[in-house]
């Protein structure tokens, strides 16, 4: 087959063939990983390609999505050769070394590369980012900063490299999510009840219907933990035409920031038509979207006609909490904003804030 560059070295993952079968069959990632020992985690690799197939997951997913188990195993097999033939293509091109200096999960490799390790190298990266060359590479990912709506820290530099580890993970992620297909009313329509989640304490509990509302609307909810190096708290991609991913890094693990960078993203993707661009503080050209995004979220968390009311809080534990409840949000959202407008110090009433630890936001990692 050829790819949209007009190369013979094109592959598709088993994966590919098994989000297909899942969606059509109506079967969840979470109904798969039941079958596997190690649940999830069986499924993530199988979707992003680094698991390989072998009899014991072929039966597996023959006895749960159907087709034999030798169609699976062969499956693998025209995988392996399809990808085999692309590493050898990579190397022929002159490209290997553009390759071998993209990011990857795990251990860097380091020192003098023998021939085997090198194309071994090159392999990691053509499956984890899913394309058969340098330049499919490019055309997706190259110029990343104009496609991708990505919150950063104004306090730290983000680098590049963890950043789109940390937004690829996120598009693996995205993938085995089912939604409906992407309709931006839709997402309004739902803005009121994922308001209202503020008020849920814990992420356990709040997050599956914060996911579940999302899909609903066509947009993958996903959550994982930025790598060091990566300052991003939010993002939003279309990862499929019908199909927008918004990701959390929960940086702050603070509902304040994590709920506002929520409103921020969903701004973005009902106001700019779910275009992806970089939403970043060094980028001068995005300021008028950044601030459109960024009153969206302030009207999430301040209805606009209790504006005036709210300009009028004392800044005093029962006046926030009275008024917060009257609203229908988290005291601690009506804090960060006080704070934000310069109506309450940042040392202050912070207690009303709830903080989380990782253990109960439970976060994919790279």
């Amino acid at each position: 087959m050829i790819d949209e560059h007009g190369t013979a070295n094109w592959f598709s993952k088993p994966g590919d063939s098994i989000r297909a079968i899942m969606q059509r069959r109506n079967i969840s990632a979470h109904d798969l990983a039941e079958r596997f020992e190690d649940g999830l985690d069986a499924v993530r690799g199988l979707i992003d390609g680094s698991r390989q197939i072998d009899e014991y997951t072929a039966s597996t997913l023959s006895a749960m999505l159907g087709a034999s188990a030798k169609f699976w195993l062969k499956r693998q097999e025209n995988f392996d050769t399809a990808v085999d033939r692309a590493v050898a293509q990579v190397r022929q091109s002159g490209h290997e070394d553009a390759l071998l200096c993209l990011p990857a999960p795990g251990q860097k490799a380091r020192g003098k590369l023998s021939l085997e390790r090198r194309a071994a190298e090159i392999r990691r990266r053509l499956v984890f980012y899913n394309v058969p060359d340098a330049e499919s590479w490019r055309g997706r990912y190259g110029r990343l900063v104009g496609e991708t709506d990505y919150r950063t820290s104004k306090t730290y530099a983000s680098k590049e490299d963890a950043t789109l580890l940390w937004l690829r993970r996120g598009e693996l992620e995205a993938e085995m999510i089912q939604t409906r297909v992407w309709n931006s009313e839709n997402l309004m329509d739902r803005l009121q009840e994922i308001r209202k989640l503020s008020m849920i304490r814990h992420p356990q509990l709040f997050l599956p219907k914060l996911k579940a509302l999302c899909a609903e609307a066509g947009v993958a909810l996903v959550v994982v933990k930025a790598p060091d190096g990566c300052r991003a708290s939010g993002a939003i991609r279309m990862v499929d035409p019908d199909k927008a991913m918004l990701l959390l890094s929960f940086r702050y693990k603070r509902d304040d920031q994590f709920w506002f960078t929520v409103f921020h993203e969903i701004g973005h993707l009902v106001l700019h038509k779910a275009n992806t661009f970089v939403d970043d503080d060094a980028l001068p050209g995005d300021i008028d979207r950044e601030n459109e995004a960024n009153e969206f979220a302030a009207e999430c968390v301040i209805p606009p006609l209790r504006e005036s009311e709210f300009e009028r809080i004392k800044p005093n534990r029962e006046d926030i909490v009275r008024f917060s409840v009257s609203i229908g949000i988290a005291p601690g959202l009506t804090v960060g904003q006080m704070q934000h407008r310069g109506m309450l110090e940042p040392d202050k009433l912070n207690y009303l804030k709830r903080t989380w630890n990782w253990s109960q936001i439970n976060p994919v990692t790279v």
